[in-house]
C-alpha cells in the first residue's frame, strides 16, 4: 500500500460525508420503530440490543480493572458476560449497570458522530467494537451473530454509496436509542 492510498483511506475513514435528506432521517426512525414495536419482529431484532448490552458489561468490566473471561449470546436473546474481580465495590456495580445503559449510550455516541457528518467513522468504529467483542465470545451462536453483524457493517461501508451508508447508520442509531429502552 503506497502512501497515497493510505492517505486516501484515512481521509475516507475520518472525513465527513454529506448529510442525508430529512426524509431519510424520518424514514429510518419509522423503520427502527417498525422492528422495535411489534412483538414478533422485536423477538428477532433484539439480538442486536443483546450484543450491545453484553458488550457494555464487558467493556466496563475491563475499564474498571476486572478480568473479562467471556461473553455468551443465546438464541433466545439472553446473554451472559463473565468477569473476575471483587464481587462488591464500584467496579462490580458499574459492570452490572452497564448492560442496560450501553445500547442507548452507544446510540447517543452514534448520534454525535452522525451530527458531525462522520458516517463512515461510525460504521468502522462499530465494526472495530464488534471485532473486539468477537475475541471474547465463547459460544457458536454468539460468534455467528457478531460475525454476521460485523459483516453487515463492513459490506455497507465498502459497497454502498453515501446515501445508503447514511440510511443504514441512521437506522442503527435510532434502533439503539429506541430499542435500548424497550426492555
Amino acid at each position: 500500500m503506497d502512501s497515497t492510498t493510505a492517505t486516501s483511506l484515512w481521509d475516507e475513514l475520518v472525513g465527513t460525508q454529506p448529510e442525508p435528506d430529512l426524509w431519510v432521517v424520518i424514514a429510518t426512525l419509522v423503520a427502527a420503530l417498525a422492528v422495535i414495536v411489534p412483538h414478533g419482529l422485536w423477538r428477532l431484532s433484539r439480538n442486536a440490543i443483546t450484543i450491545a448490552h453484553e458488550g457494555g458489561h464487558g467493556l466496563v468490566a475491563l475499564l474498571t480493572g476486572r478480568t473479562l473471561t467471556g461473553i455468551r449470546l443465546h438464541s433466545d436473546t439472553s446473554g451472559l458476560t463473565v468477569s473476575r474481580g471483587k464481587p462488591y465495590g464500584l467496579g462490580m456495580i458499574l459492570t452490572a449497570a452497564a448492560g442496560y445503559t450501553a445500547p442507548p449510550l452507544l446510540g447517543l455516541g452514534g448520534a454525535a458522530l452522525l451530527g458531525s457528518g462522520r458516517i463512515t467513522s461510525l460504521l468502522w468504529l462499530a465494526t472495530a467494537l464488534l471485532l473486539a467483542m468477537l475475541v471474547m465470545i465463547r459460544n457458536a451462536y454468539g460468534a455467528l451473530t457478531v460475525v454476521l453483524t460485523g459483516g453487515l457493517f463492513v459490506l455497507v461501508s465498502w459497497l454502498a454509496g453515501p446515501q445508503v451508508q447514511a440510511a443504514f447508520a441512521y437506522a442503527v442509531v435510532w434502533f439503539l436509542l429506541l430499542g435500548g429502552v424497550r426492555p
